[in-house]
């Protein structure tokens, strides 16, 4: 939720006769951001998406499950389109407006986009190392470079 937003609800929270309807809307706000709070802390990743990993819904959160699966990530998954006020909650909580929606270590990392480029750049081992997750391109890079070890060119 906006500054904006908050201070609006706050304001009409004290004008007479409107408190009930005002407070109740923040405390909605308020169990939906500790809720999230809650998933984002569960575990090392977690994925907000369309869909399940098994059935992605869209094609951005298809790209975020290819490249946990490209990783060896394990991660918690918690579909969006099941739940409305999760949905928008999320949203909200990082202040971002697009889904799919990565957290590493709590911290949200960002959408489809940002995760394809850190994939790219190999940001993203070097993040989820921050995590204490070892990449599974790591172990496949470093078979790929001990298969080539001894071996002489031939002509």
């Amino acid at each position: 939720m906006s500054l904006a937003a908050f201070s609006q609800v706050l304001r009409q929270a004290c004008r007479p006769n409107q408190s009930l309807a005002a407070l109740s809307w923040l405390r909605y706000y308020g169990t939906e951001d500790s809720r999230i709070s809650k998933m984002v802390q569960n575990n090392k990743v977690v994925v907000f998406m369309k869909g399940v990993p098994a059935e992605p819904r869209c094609g951005f959160s298809n790209a975020v499950v290819q490249i946990m699966r490209m990783h060896g990530v394990e991660y918690d998954a918690h579909d969006v389109l099941s739940d409305e006020k999760l949905r928008q909650g999320i949203k909200d909580f990082s202040n971002w407006p697009t889904i799919p929606q990565v957290f590493i270590n709590g911290e949200f990392v960002g959408g489809c986009d940002i995760l394809l480029q850190m994939h790219q750049s190999g940001d993203l081992i070097e993040e989820l190392n921050k995590a204490g997750i070892k990449s599974a391109l790591l172990d496949t890079a470093q078979k790929g470079g001990e298969g080539d070890a001894g071996k002489t060119e031939s002509k």
